[in-house]
């Protein structure tokens, strides 16, 4: 009895090292509809965004695995086969915080998506499925030729080569002046997003412009191009993730994902996704939410433009780090 005991509670162990060691069949479900997702609609959507790797750290609370790169460093050793995902996994052991989710040339020079699991992140299964999309785009962006000198130029680091300037820039979030003239630019981007359609557009439209003019004269040429910047790159990303469920309306989700518990259809996901990003666009405030206010700007922005003219994502790369230009015929 006793050496059945002892046997069993070896097998236990065995088994849950071996779990331990290999992606947890959520996980692989999620990342394998994303990458199906932008494989059939996203040239759609960004022109050769099929062909820049969707390259994956997951991190999980001990060990990091890395899928869909095309050439893993050395520290990362091949471990297994997945069959959900069609790909080889390679791991080593965790070095990156497990709530992550960033995009950087994070394995051998390739832009990767490094993610925390959804439990670790904080995000519903659907989300985290959507928010690789929005990090997808990310990597696309990044490999373009000459975009990381191109950013440098901007002039915005203040000296810092670790690329935080980004999140930590000190933009005048607090000033009284901008956060007033900020919110009668946004309020105005709100009427013409909602009058897209209908009697008026034209009238809301050029509200918004003048709105928007009267913000850019009130900040230093340098604080309105990490404005610019922003809305751009993390804004513009927002509204490649709704462009990815808007494009999406006839794409079956696998039968496996659909009977996951949390995980919200598409079309519902995003109904809400667009009513919870012109939520955020009125509710947040500038002072509080500082940058993360600048997401739903570049998705209002994004909707509008494609109003305008259905071709504005053509000057995305040759007219970078500013909307503004795309809204001029």
């Amino acid at each position: 009895m006793l050496r059945t005991s002892v046997f069993i509670l070896f097998l236990f162990f065995q088994l849950n090292a071996f779990s331990q060691n290999r992606i947890g069949t959520t996980e692989a479900l999620l990342i394998r509809e994303a990458k199906i997702i932008s494989d059939e609609t996203g040239d759609n959507i960004w022109a050769g965004i099929s062909k820049t790797p969707f390259a994956i750290v997951l991190v999980t609370d001990s060990i990091e695995f890395l899928i869909y790169h095309p050439y893993p460093s050395a520290d990362f050793k091949f471990t297994y086969s997945d069959s959900i995902l069609q790909a080889d996994v390679y791991s080593r052991g965790r070095t990156y915080p497990k709530n992550w989710l960033a995009t950087f040339p994070a394995v051998s020079g390739v832009n990767c998506i490094v993610v925390g699991t959804p439990a670790n992140t904080g995000r519903s299964l659907t989300d985290w499925m959507i928010t690789l999309l929005h990090e997808h785009f990310h990597q696309y962006v990044n490999s373009q030729p000459g975009y990381f000198a191109s950013v440098n130029a901007l002039n915005l680091s203040g000296g810092d080569q670790t690329g935080m300037w980004m999140l930590n820039y000190p933009f005048p979030y607090d000033s009284v002046v901008v956060i007033e003239q900020y919110e009668k630019y946004t309020a105005a981007l709100i009427n013409a997003v909602n009058s897209i359609g209908k009697k008026g557009f034209i009238a809301m439209l050029n509200s918004f412009t003048k709105e928007k003019e009267k913000f850019k004269a009130l900040l230093k040429p340098e604080d309105y191009r990490y404005f610019s910047f922003q809305v751009w790159q993390e804004g513009l990303a927002a509204y490649t993730e709704y462009k990815f469920l808007a494009s999406v309306t006839e794409h079956k989700i696998s039968p496996e994902l659909e009977d996951l518990s949390g995980f919200t259809a598409l079309p519902d996901y995003k109904n809400a996704f667009f009513k919870n990003k012109m939520k955020d666009l009125r509710e947040l405030k500038l002072a509080a939410d500082k940058r993360i206010c600048i997401y739903a700007v570049g998705f209002a922005e994004g909707i509008l433009l494609d109003t305008l003219n259905k071709n504005w994502r053509e000057k995305y790369f040759t007219d970078k780090f500013s909307t503004d230009n795309y809204f001029k015929k």
